[in-house]
């Protein structure tokens, strides 16, 4: 999976702190250490990210001309390179002013001193300029101090400037303030109306524009009826195409029925189109006869290709979890709307699945498009999708609402295993996790999520904390 075409450039600040005074008692020592901060700003920028580099910040007087610069350029993130030692009264200034996350990046220019080579060179003045050189951690503790009694949160990678796993926490900060950029450009539809009865699925849309930053576009069914009646033969003929090319259409499926959903498809892509929307939460039931039920049992096949195309749609109106998906597939891992299904205790692997639309991008083998008699627990019947999530490690994502209002991102590693799967008509998977299937179901259940969740491709933890340290809010893991 690759993250969504649509996905903002992001913008990172970077700036280097150092002090004046050791540039005419040591030659060389400057231009060494910004020589080490543009190897720094040089690999950041190779991830496609745009970097704004402050230069080095030796100075009170510097660090409010880098401030300025940082917050001119509407920065995302920023990276504090402590290149050498530095007086905290040349940091505080451009963090304060910035008013972003900042990363500390304690990172030498090596791992290991080369002892012997330096104890030999015989002149302490020499000497005393390579380790200033190599002294990145000197500072962290006096910039740490200052931070926590200033009220600034901040994040701290230490290594070296060779050191991968270093370098991998980095990319995760980076992609951490990618999603969190993207969810704030967001536009997430709202289509219909809840579940009814479903009380662990209704949201408070303030406040996930709150944390999230993203806007809600309040839908009307009569606007996807109207788009829906304007879409002519031709158009249908390209979706049904379409849903040949990127579906096992069954033999059993109706010409009719497939007819009927890619017409539902094109008013879908227009609607979405009409209001730049990145995700899609939608239910609605209707009357029998009624033109709106036509449209509510048919959009299973448009909604899979939405998703597939980085417009998750999740349905039963289900809010909290079109974010999560959203969150997933904005990391590259796809993001499937699922549930938990059953156990089975003697494999030690729990089921998780959901009918509706899935995520066709992350399927282990074809994604087929099946009638089903009937859509359970809901009017009509029509087409599903039958598909298993791709084996190998998995994350689930649930953006909880507590008690108190606040926002949790929940999630857990597992692994997508093989074994035999349920024939419905729906997604469903078999997954393993770490605990064990039974200390897993009552770990996840006890920690209050709704009854949904969204699953992607590979372990996200680490990715997925950081973002939580970003948006200001907890993360809890499951095993």
């Amino acid at each position: 999976m690759n993250p969504p075409i649509s996905s903002p450039t992001l913008s990172v600040g970077l700036f280097g702190i150092g002090l004046d005074t050791y540039w005419p008692q040591f030659q060389g020592l400057k231009e060494r250490l910004l020589g080490y901060q543009k190897q720094i700003s040089d690999r950041i920028a190779a991830g496609g990210v745009r970097v704004v580099d402050a230069g080095l910040v030796d100075n009170p007087e510097k660090a409010r001309v880098a401030a300025s610069l940082l917050r001119r350029e509407e920065v995302d993130l920023v990276f504090l390179y402590v290149s050498t030692y530095a007086l905290s009264s040349t940091v505080l200034p451009v963090v304060q002013q910035t008013r972003v996350p900042v990363v500390v990046l304690n990172l030498q220019p090596v791992a290991q001193l080369d002892y012997e080579k330096f104890n030999a060179l015989g002149d302490r003045g020499v000497m005393t300029g390579i380790w200033l050189e190599h002294c990145q951690a000197c500072s962290c503790p006096e910039i740490a101090s200052v931070f926590n009694r200033a009220g600034i949160s901040y994040h701290l990678v230490s290594g070296h400037l060779q050191d991968e796993a270093a370098w991998s926490e980095i990319g995760d900060w980076v992609g951490a303030a990618r999603v969190a950029a993207a969810m704030r450009t967001n536009r997430v539809g709202v289509l219909g109306h809840y579940y009814c009865g479903m009380l662990d699925v209704y949201s408070d849309m303030t406040q996930q524009a709150a944390v999230f930053g993203n806007h809600f576009e309040l839908l009307e069914m009569c606007e996807l009826h109207q788009l829906r009646e304007a879409v002519t033969p031709g158009q249908i003929e390209d979706k049904t195409r379409q849903f040949q090319n990127s579906f096992d259409v069954t033999p059993d499926c109706p010409a009719a029925e497939l007819q009927r959903a890619a017409k539902t498809s094109c008013a879908l892509d227009s609607l979405i189109a009409r209001h730049r929307l990145g995700s899609l939460a939608y239910y609605y039931e209707s009357l029998p006869g009624n033109p709106y039920q036509e449209i509510a049992t048919s959009v299973i096949a448009g909604n899979t290709l939405l998703t597939g195309r980085h417009v998750p749609v999740a349905g039963e109106y289900e809010i909290k979890n079109v974010q999560a998906m959203k969150i997933l597939d904005c990391f590259g891992a796809g993001g499937s709307f699922s549930e938990l299904y059953l156990a089975d205790f003697k494999d030690d692997v729990v089921y998780l699945g959901h009918d509706g639309p899935a995520h066709f991008a992350i399927a282990q083998g074809p994604v087929k498009l099946v009638p089903l008699p009937v859509y359970h627990g809901k009017p009509g019947r029509g087409l599903s999708i039958q598909m298993t999530v791709r084996h190998g490690p998995v994350t689930l994502l649930s953006v909880v609402q507590r008690g108190d209002g606040t926002l949790l991102l929940l999630f857990a590693e597992g692994e997508s295993v093989s074994g035999p799967i349920l024939q419905i008509g729906n997604t469903n998977s078999r997954y393993r996790f770490a605990p064990g299937a039974k200390r897993f179901l009552n770990e996840w259940s006890k920690a209050g999520p709704a009854h949904h969740c969204a699953i992607g491709l590979g372990h996200l933890g680490a990715k997925i904390e950081k973002l939580g340290a970003l948006l200001k809010i907890q993360t809890l893991r499951i095993g």
